[in-house]
């Protein structure tokens, strides 16, 4: 389970030297870099000394570009001659960066958000991306619901039509699957009143695995939403 997923990742940072040479290997997405975050936190309360980093955003030839896991060994082991070490300072950015996420310190992201020198660019780009994913004050909604809420009014009315065209509108690299997605959408349907109505063999969209075909799925907008 996740719990234990976690607790053993712990446990084999807690057993890492200071000596230890490490490599680390993130996509550039909002939730790979505060994941990254935290582990350099981790990694800089071990007074860790030989950490590189090898961050991508972008490979040649792959057009979308939304993580690594589009790579294929040969391309990935391309790669490996652009890590590049961190030193300290980029591992106490990386301290305020996990605070800032872990803390939910709106401040704290706003400066990083606009920071223009900071060591890790990328957490910067990240912290920006999830303001946005805060509800605005005018919608109540965040970049995500907003992005699903422009399809269904564009006439996309099944979940694979939605995901298709939240996909093409937001700027990769994305941090979201579809089940974060679904999650929105479940959620807009939630709200009191509803912006969105869900018919199908259920009432809401399916989070995990499930045996429904999302095909039997049609989603549209509320009555005055």
């Amino acid at each position: 389970c996740a719990l234990q997923a976690l607790k053993q990742q712990y446990r084999r940072r807690a057993e890492a030297t200071p000596d230890d040479h490490v490599v680390l290997w993130f996509d550039a997405c909002l939730f790979d870099q505060a994941m990254l975050a935290h582990i350099l936190s981790c990694l800089h309360h071990l007074a860790a000394k030989h950490v590189e980093l090898l961050c991508v955003d972008a490979f040649p030839g792959i057009m979308p570009f939304h993580g690594l896991g589009q790579l294929r060994p040969v391309q990935l082991a391309s790669l490996y001659a652009t890590r590049r070490p961190l030193s300290d300072a980029h591992l106490r950015f990386a301290v305020l960066a996990d605070s800032a996420f872990a803390t939910q310190d709106a401040s704290i992201l706003s400066a990083l958000a606009h920071s223009t020198d900071a060591p890790l660019p990328w957490l910067t780009r990240a912290a920006a991306r999830w303001l946005q994913e805060q509800a605005a004050p005018d919608t109540g909604m965040g970049r995500l619901e907003c992005l699903a809420m422009d399809a269904v009014r564009a006439g996309c009315d099944t979940p694979q039509a939605i995901f298709a065209a939240v996909d093409a509108a937001d700027e990769p690299p994305h941090f979201w699957g579809d089940t974060t997605l679904w999650a929105k959408i479940n959620a807009l349907a939630d709200r009191k009143p509803p912006l969105l109505m869900i018919e199908g063999p259920t009432d809401r969209l399916p989070q995990w695995e499930s045996t429904i075909p999302l095909n039997d799925f049609r989603i549209t907008r509320a009555p005055n939403a």
